[in-house]
């Protein structure tokens, strides 16, 4: 029986320095992106790193830089929720394709309860990653505090509901508050006159701003138009059936997210009701396999999801070489049937 022929040894920076006919020193900076390596130098050495198909050793590059390529995405939901609710996915997806592009390794950390974010904070302490992305967060979280006392860089998806000067790093958000003005705004302009609002879970800054965002445009709208959902379609069936138990009349609704919206257009099918006919419905997010595949089709406020984790990511790696302050991207209303 023959022995498989064993693998060609793999390329060392004294090969690539022989090759290019330059010092490894010289290679090495090349290769870490440093600066001060002439331009003719440097493109030798890049020929040479092709050629051999050399590959940095990032094991011991990170003895030597105390960088370790990688950057841990922390989501507070449980594992179900974020498999569930296509909205982590295009965010991962922002954050992968920019990580992806810097060569930079993708560490998902998970919390399913409170007993996780020891271990989460632990996991950060131990030097294991060059920074930190975390959103989906609740109001009384103790993660950030954890993460702060990692001591690593971090960028927030959304903007913190802690006490001003409590967290001090940056956050990536859409205009919540400003989307949910417009999405009302437009049921009005069709007539509506009971115009009712599903929240998302109200431990959010973003359910609380959709919230507040209502309450600008409709001040006189009392409680029993508001019903309280948790950004799921359970919650949004939940919440319309308590809404046309209470308010018979309702005749358009403002959903805290698309989740929410098909749950209550769900609800609204079951009691007979025409949409956009009897109810008009206005969904957040613009999540395409939801909003464009529900029947009718979903009038709903887009955010750029995955452009938001681009830019959490970027912002990260970027140390210094951007402003560090906050970014509120804008939203746009997009109508199609539901309203």
């Amino acid at each position: 029986m023959t022995e498989p022929p064993s693998a060609a040894p793999r390329p060392t920076l004294e090969a690539v320095a022989a090759r290019a006919g330059v010092s490894r020193a010289t290679v090495s900076r090349v290769v870490n992106g440093d600066a001060g390596v002439r331009e003719v130098l440097a493109e030798k050495v890049r020929q040479a790193v092709d050629e051999l198909g050399y590959v940095p050793n990032r094991a011991a590059r990170s003895l030597v830089t105390r960088r370790h390529d990688a950057v841990a995405v922390v989501i507070a939901e449980p594992e179900t929720r974020v498999f569930a609710d296509p909205f982590f996915a295009r965010q991962l997806r922002g954050i992968s394709k920019e990580l992806t592009s810097r060569d930079v390794q993708l560490v998902l950390l998970l919390t399913e309860g409170r007993d996780d974010h020891e271990r989460v904070g632990r996991y950060l302490a131990g030097g294991h990653v060059d920074g930190a992305l975390v959103f989906s967060l609740h109001l009384d979280d103790p993660l950030p505090g954890i993460i702060q006392g990692a001591g690593v860089p971090t960028v927030f998806g959304g903007r913190p509901g802690w006490p001003e000067g409590t967290v001090t790093s940056p956050y990536v958000d859409c205009d919540n508050r400003g989307g949910a003005r417009d999405a009302v705004r437009h049921l009005v302009s069709l007539g509506r006159t009971r115009i009712a609002h599903i929240t998302g879970a109200l431990d959010q800054t973003s359910a609380v701003d959709r919230l507040d965002g209502f309450r600008d445009v409709l001040p006189e709208a009392g409680e029993r138009f508001v019903a309280q959902g948790d950004f799921t379609p359970a919650g949004g069936e939940r919440a319309m059936r308590e809404l046309l138990d209470r308010v018979p009349e309702v005749d358009a609704v403002f959903a805290g997210n698309d989740l929410s919206a098909l749950g209550a257009l769900r609800v609204l099918r079951e009691r007979g009701k025409r949409v956009p006919d009897d109810v008009a419905v206005v969904g957040f997010d613009d999540m395409l396999p939801v909003a464009e595949q529900v029947d009718p089709p979903l009038t709903t406020v887009r955010q750029d999801i995955e452009e938001m984790g681009r830019l959490m990511a970027r912002m990260l790696l970027a140390r210094g070489e951007l402003p560090t302050q906050s970014v509120v991207l804008p939203t746009e209303l997009v109508r199609r049937e539901s309203a």
